[in-house]
């Protein structure tokens, strides 16, 4: 892997890169992650440069495979963390966390 012109820390990444922001939400909408509430996830997921990924009772996937998001099995009442890791990291986090918190707008 090489970053042209950037200095690696221990971590393997670029000196000045962000660090991978993380926020725990509450699944509130009656049926949960179901198919179009991941697509709606997804269609905001692959807005944003940052890569994003939900997890839910250990299990990762990335924001973007709404088959993934479905096979978490998130109803309501579950809590998932969300995390984003890129230059704009915390829109990406933001906008898919007021998602979810306003129950994927189906109320």
């Amino acid at each position: 892997m090489s970053y042209k012109g950037a200095e690696l820390t221990m971590g393997g990444k670029p000196e000045g890169a962000p660090l991978p922001l993380r926020r725990s939400i509450l699944i509130r909408n009656q049926r949960g992650l179901h198919a179009r509430a991941a697509a709606k996830l997804v269609t905001l997921a692959e807005k944003h440069c940052s890569a994003l990924s939900v997890t839910h009772d250990g299990q990762t996937v990335p924001a973007c495979s709404i088959m993934g998001l479905m096979m978490l099995g998130a109803g309501k009442g579950a809590t998932v963390v969300l995390e984003a890791e890129g230059w704009d990291a915390r829109e990406a986090l933001d906008e898919v966390a007021a998602l979810i918190e306003a129950g994927f707008h189906e109320e």
